[in-house]
């Protein structure tokens, strides 16, 4: 188990997504394991480009919305805050209809900096993105 309390339930990070960026797109936290996170977003008005396909900053939204939520549980909060250093994403296929499910997944949890392996599925479980996160930990002033 990587999340700093050991009694973490998904129930428990629900607030994060108010009030921001991830309530305004319609991201919705689906489950958490001993050491991933996931999180899914609707394809629609609020995600798509004008082309009609999910926009690729969406795709990066979700995948940084995990990433970082993803170090914020990690870490004590009362003495870190956490905040995206690096982002990339890799966009492999469209996708115009549905949802789109990410799965963030530790690759580094160090000290100082987080990275994160975040794929992107869409309703048939088909890769569409491939993003990497690196997190910054800082002392809370």
């Amino acid at each position: 188990m990587i999340w700093f309390k050991k009694d973490l339930k998904l129930e428990d990070i629900h607030y994060l997504r108010g009030s921001n960026m991830a309530e305004h797109i319609g991201l919705e936290f689906t489950e958490l394991g001993p050491d991933f996170l996931k999180a899914r977003i609707p394809v629609d008005h609020r995600t798509n480009q004008p082309y009609g396909i999910l926009h690729g900053g969406a795709s990066c939204v979700l995948a940084e919305t995990l990433g970082s939520i993803g170090s914020a549980m990690v870490i004590d909060t009362e003495r870190f805050i956490c905040v995206g250093l690096e982002i990339n994403a890799n966009h492999i296929r469209s996708v115009s209809e549905g949802h789109v499910t990410g799965t963030a997944t530790p690759i580094h949890l160090g000290r100082s900096t987080h990275v994160w392996d975040i794929k992107l599925h869409n309703d048939q479980a088909q890769l569409i993105c491939i993003s990497r996160l690196t997190v910054a930990i800082l002392p809370k002033k």
